[in-house]
């Protein structure tokens, strides 16, 4: 027995020990959320560097085939545009290239939650670039139908029809999921091209505006999200930023999120424990698309103001890599996005300077993703070992989903 004359006792060691005080307690508790952020982030950012390197030796490479000799500083030359063009690292107006590089993120950081969410579930969304599609075109319908109205009734007005447009559009594969058991990476990708293609043949024939020499829709006029800060810095980039947050509460803070991860974890379990796998795959599949449709519906309601009916884009693509860069973590998904908008904002500035096409942009990429792939390697390469919470990305990625069928 403790003698309570004794005064305190020593404090317990061991790895079940708790700290003597609060302070030590504080501290112990900093250095596991730093350890967790650094097991997260430890493979995206060596994915990140691996992909300079061999980016670097790529472009070397191309001296040589293309030059005809060697140019050991032409990565150099070549990245240093690039910051300057995504940045504004030396530029004589840095703030064109940082909003340039923001607007740029906000349809991959609403796509890439998409994508993201869809991994929680255990669900591998490839549609986004359909559910893009689909809500940029509702968007832009809906938009011109109100160009007359008050900015205030037609901007929300367009803005949800383009969140509706994609989340009925995510609702399908989900359906089919749920109901056949269809694999939704095979319904997702044909749904892909069913969107491209009948979406150009509305604009092309009933939703065609007259008076253009190419076909499009109508001007959306009053329903243009109006710009807050330089050239084209609008209203789309906030409302992007603010479903990180919202989608982060969903996941972890409601009954809802709790049962997705279920699901995405174990469907027998979440069964069993009374859930309903064929709903929430109908439900987060809709949700997914919701937030591509969003996506969707900033960019045209934002950037263009109207829907061209040739209009072709990888964002679906492009999102599924921002998703896997960010470890299916709202927070992760947000830096992912924001690194690829700065890429894609300073690709063009890196051609004029240093002569190396804007598709390298598309070569980083796909070695981030082949790094991200391999990340045991990785892991070992840089002697770190990373934190697996919940559902493993990579694994829905690779995974079959026989074992997944919805009963």
């Amino acid at each position: 027995m403790t003698d309570p004359e004794a005064g305190p006792s020593a404090p317990a060691s061991g790895p079940g020990a708790l700290p003597a005080t609060p302070t030590e307690a504080s501290r112990e508790m900093g250095r596991s959320t730093l350890h967790r952020i650094w097991a997260l982030s430890a493979i995206p950012m060596a994915a990140v560097a691996l992909a300079v390197i061999v980016g670097a030796v790529v472009m070397m490479a191309s001296s040589v085939v293309i030059g005809g000799s060697f140019d050991a500083g032409l990565p150099v030359r070549a990245y240093l545009a690039l910051l300057e063009g995504g940045l504004g690292i030396g530029a004589a107006q840095p703030e064109n290239a940082i909003t340039a590089s923001i607007v740029n993120t906000a349809p991959l950081l609403l796509a890439g939650l998409s994508v993201a969410l869809g991994f929680k579930a255990g669900l591998f969304n490839i549609g986004a670039t359909g559910q893009f599609l689909m809500g940029g075109l509702a968007a832009s319908v809906v938009g011109a139908q109100f160009a007359n109205a008050d900015p205030l009734v037609a901007i929300p007005v367009a803005v949800v029809a383009g969140a509706a447009g994609g989340a009925l559009y995510g609702f399908i594969p989900g359906l089919l999921k749920a109901v056949t058991g269809a694999h939704e990476v095979v319904t997702t990708i044909m749904l892909n091209y069913i969107a491209t293609f009948t979406a150009s043949a509305l604009v092309i024939g009933l939703l065609r505006a007259p008076g253009f020499t190419f076909d499009r829709t109508a001007a959306v006029s009053n329903a243009t999200l109006p710009v807050v800060f330089g050239r084209d810095l609008n209203l789309g980039v906030f409302l992007a930023v603010a479903f990180v947050p919202i989608t982060s509460w969903l996941i972890w803070r409601t009954t809802l999120g709790f049962e997705i991860r279920t699901v995405g974890a174990n469907p027998s379990a979440a069964r069993y424990a009374g859930m309903s796998p064929r709903r929430l795959i109908i439900l987060t599949m809709s949700l997914c698309g919701l937030l591509s449709g969003l996506a969707g519906a900033i960019l045209f309601l934002g950037e263009i103001g109207f829907y061209p009916a040739t209009f072709g884009t990888a964002i679906g693509f492009d999102a599924i890599a921002v998703a896997l860069l960010g470890r299916a973590h709202p927070v992760g998904v947000l830096f992912g996005a924001l690194l690829f908008g700065v890429l894609r904002a300073g690709a063009p500035l890196m051609q004029i300077r240093a002569e190396i096409p804007v598709e390298i942009i598309d070569v980083l990429q796909a070695i981030i993703l082949f790094f991200l792939a391999a990340d045991i390697v990785v892991r070992r390469l840089f002697r770190v070992r990373a934190a697996r919470a919940g559902v493993d990305e990579i694994q829905t990625v690779t995974r079959s989903y026989g074992e997944q069928a919805v009963r």
